[in-house]
């Protein structure tokens, strides 16, 4: 990501405020998604916790956290500075790169709002809200801004020392939201009922449209990451799009064999996985590498989601499975992959690039997944013992939908199912 260029260009600002728009509607996406696969007497608390932390990182990314991210490095490589705090020094005129500085700090604030978002897959069912309205901001400064910076900012120990690669977001996104998910898996401890109780999706149709909103809002993840409307972004998105079908056709395949039927659930899994693993890779391998990534990542996920039984550990909607094993994949794979057609200059063991980019890889995917665990297990259970983390038994019970925001998603009694219904408060009532 470069920082100097003479004035913006129309084409590029054009394609990336396009992409931003896009990347943001991934979040009501995920909402659907999530929504969709949790049981239907808390899908309202399941949307409420995408929705609301497209507010909350809003407040923290332009206080501090764009700042903090991509200014210069105070030392280390470990953490930019307060210079732009509350885009301070920052004009319609100012420009990063080939594009206005305001539309690059909006475009990173999207990916910021659903990497937070995304951790509450982890931790359905069960987890306070008011709680987690101040994880949301706190884990964004404390684990996704310094992670960000180690990778994409200024002197960043990751990316500008190291010498790993991360195009889109594999490292920041998807490896620290699913290591952060699995901290607080074990922090509050399995849902009443895991391993004994039938905890299936409400809503297949609800989760389909999600993964189809997610997928659609990805092409702007990636492509829009190129920073510019050009060969870069029409490869990035078209490994994309070869991805996310790999992805779904080897969770399918797996499925068959395994279960002897192919699911729905299955489908959208499995594109998001394959998505998942190109993210990091997209602009960094060729189209047969992005085919790879995206069926090596259909394949092992499918399994991967399976692995919290064994070990016993409740990861409500799979995020440590897809996210966190998808990221790893599609992190290390560039390691075998790198094209110095689409890098222009690392290569990948199978392209003559010997193990050296595949060990820096590793390196990075090892320090941000135990760095991303470690603050996440820590700050939750701070919040467990000051606050309270997890619902009360009766509250998670009844679903948090009726206890927490007094509402529910249907009319049960309409339906015949004779739930219980919330009170009519007082400002509801007829004058």
């Amino acid at each position: 990501m470069t920082l100097a260029a003479a004035h913006a260009d129309t084409g590029d600002t054009a394609w990336l405020l396009a992409a931003t728009a896009l990347v943001l509607l991934m979040t009501p996406g995920l909402a659907l998604f999530y929504g969709g696969m949790v049981r239907a007497k808390s899908v309202l608390n399941m949307l409420m916790m995408s929705f609301v932390s497209i507010a909350l990182v809003t407040v923290v990314w332009l206080a501090a956290g764009y700042s903090l991210a991509f200014t210069d490095d105070l030392g280390g490589g470990l953490l930019g500075g307060l210079e732009n705090a509350g885009m301070a020094g920052v004009s319609p005129a100012s420009l990063h790169g080939t594009v206005p500085t305001l539309l690059f700090a909006t475009f990173q604030l999207t990916f910021a709002i659903i990497t937070a978002a995304l951790i509450s897959g982890a931790v359905a069912d069960r987890t306070r809200f008011g709680a987690w309205l101040v994880l949301v901001p706190v884990w964004t400064l404390l684990v996704y801004v310094p992670v960000t910076h180690w990778v994409w900012g200024p002197g960043g120990w990751i990316g500008a020392k190291l010498g790993a690669l991360d195009f889109a977001g594999g490292l920041p996104v998807e490896i620290t939201s699913g290591a952060s998910g699995l901290a607080l898996c074990l922090v509050l401890g399995p849902r009443l009922g895991f391993k004994k109780d039938a905890m299936r999706p409400h809503s297949l149709p609800m989760v389909m449209l999600g993964a189809g909103l997610l997928w659609f809002g990805w092409f702007g993840f990636n492509a829009g990451s190129a920073l510019g409307a050009n060969g870069l972004a029409a490869a990035a998105f078209l490994n994309t799009m070869a991805a996310g079908c790999t992805g779904l056709l080897g969770w399918l395949l797996v499925e068959q064999k395994r279960d002897g039927h192919p699911t729905t659930l299955g489908a959208a899994s499995g594109a998001v996985a394959g998505l998942v693993a190109i993210t990091p890779s997209c602009g960094t391998v060729s189209l047969l590498g992005a085919l790879v990534v995206g069926l090596a990542a259909g394949v092992v996920c499918s399994y991967a989601v399976g692995w919290k039984f064994k070990l016993n550990f409740d990861d409500s909607l799979d995020v440590v499975g897809v996210h966190l094993v998808g990221g790893v994949i599609g992190t290390l794979l560039i390691g075998l992959f790198a094209d110095k057609a689409m890098t222009g200059g690392p290569e990948g063991l199978f392209h003559g690039g010997g193990l050296g980019l595949l060990g820096r890889q590793l390196v990075a995917v090892l320090a941000v997944a135990g760095y991303a665990f470690a603050v996440t297990y820590g700050l939750g259970r701070l919040l467990d013992r000051t606050m309270g983390l997890r619902a009360s038994e009766d509250e998670e019970r009844t679903g948090l939908d009726l206890t927490v925001h007094a509402e529910t998603a249907y009319d049960h009694g309409v339906l015949g199912h004779g739930a219980p219904v919330a009170p009519v408060r007082k400002a509801d009532s007829p004058a």
